[in-house]
């Protein structure tokens, strides 16, 4: 630790997201911003013409030699992931690495076996997870207001930058965080299907169905041409009903007392009756907070307390192994995909290496 107690910080990356991360390291009591690793000459002007006086080095390798240095956080794309982490924690730095956590599963394994070893904190980036929205819902969800969850929709939809890796890579990982947040359940099953524009092989539009254990399903429609900004999830559940939205609006949940009864216990099959139950709307009072100031605190206490992070390096494994089976039902025209679990996948990496 230096010496003003705070933890010193290299920051990899200063494309979309390494800005956001930047300014949360500047900001945070917790955190001392060290410096920036970028090849880019553009960007690199552009930081230090924000942040004057903090160096900026091109080479990973030579900023971590830097002793000073104990947590990287990396705003790289997807592929670059399991190089960088990588040798960021064989250098024995703490690392919080933007979703996803790696390309494979079996990259992602490893890296969570390579944290292990070395006893670094390893928080994958899954900044809803840290949403007071997605915990108001989650505690919804875990304290049974909802009764049993039938099923979950998702809605994630704008006119989005175009990416190489497909819409499955840059839009899934948040529905996935967050169901497995919510569920507290392992994703088992997956069906996909994709459409593709502009590029083949690069799906702009995908439609998926998730099955986790004990039968909840979730249908989630991700895409990068619609006319305008969505992101809705609805959970339907026995009881109560509840909407979410990302916005920075008073209701972003919303309950509803709406469902289906029956009308009576039913003597044998066909007497089933069924009524409409329309109760009161519900638009709690939910505390304001940025997700990513809330991420990078929960990896300070991590890093000093030994806690376990709320996005933890299982959570980002399970994301990549979801992401994994997605895909190839993508590229089988949407044949169902089982899903490896973490423990598959642990053990699968242990015996390749």
């Amino acid at each position: 630790m230096n010496p003003q107690g705070t933890i010193g910080t290299l920051v990899v990356g200063y494309g979309y997201w390494g800005p956001n991360i930047v300014r949360n390291v500047v900001e945070s009591p917790d955190f001392r911003m060290m410096g920036l690793c970028e090849r880019d000459e553009g960007r690199v002007a552009d930081f230090r013409r924000r942040h004057p006086g903090i160096w900026a080095e091109p080479d990973l390798d030579a900023a971590l030699e830097d002793p000073r240095i104990e947590a990287v956080a990396i705003a790289t794309p997807p592929h670059t992931h399991f190089d960088l982490v990588s040798r960021a924690l064989e250098a024995g730095k703490h690392v919080l690495v933007e979703k996803p956590l790696a390309r494979t599963g079996d990259e992602a394994a490893g890296l969570v076996a390579l944290a292990e070893e070395r006893g670094r904190v390893l928080l994958p980036g899954h900044t809803f997870v840290y949403s007071p929205s997605v915990n108001k819902v989650r505690d919804l969800i875990r304290g049974d207001e909802l009764g049993e969850v039938y099923f979950i929709t998702s809605s994630r939809m704008n006119l989005g930058l175009y990416q190489k890796d497909g819409v499955v890579l840059d839009l899934a990982p948040h529905d996935l965080s967050i169901l497995l947040h919510w569920l507290g359940k392992p994703l088992l099953e997956v069906n996909a299907h994709g459409s593709s524009v502009y590029q083949d092989g690069v799906h702009e539009t995908a439609f998926m169905t998730l099955g986790f254990e004990d039968g909840v399903q979730a249908n989630v429609q991700i895409s990068w041409l619609a006319p305008r900004k969505m992101r809705q999830m609805v959970v339907v559940g026995s009881r109560k009903m509840v909407q979410y939205e990302d916005t920075a609006a008073d209701d972003s949940v919303r309950i509803y007392d709406k469902g289906l009864d029956f009308a009576e216990p039913p003597a044998n099959f066909g007497e089933y009756r069924l009524t409409y139950r329309t109760g009161d709307m519900v638009a709690p009072q939910i505390a304001a907070a940025e997700p990513l100031a809330l991420e990078l605190k929960d990896f300070a206490s991590a890093i000093r307390e030994g806690t376990e992070p709320r996005s933890n390096a299982r959570l980002g494994l399970e994301v990549v192994l979801g992401l994994e089976a997605l895909e190839r039902s993508l590229h089988s025209h949407g044949a169902p995909v089982k899903v490896r679990s973490v423990e598959e996948a642990r053990a699968s990496r242990a015996v390749a290496a």
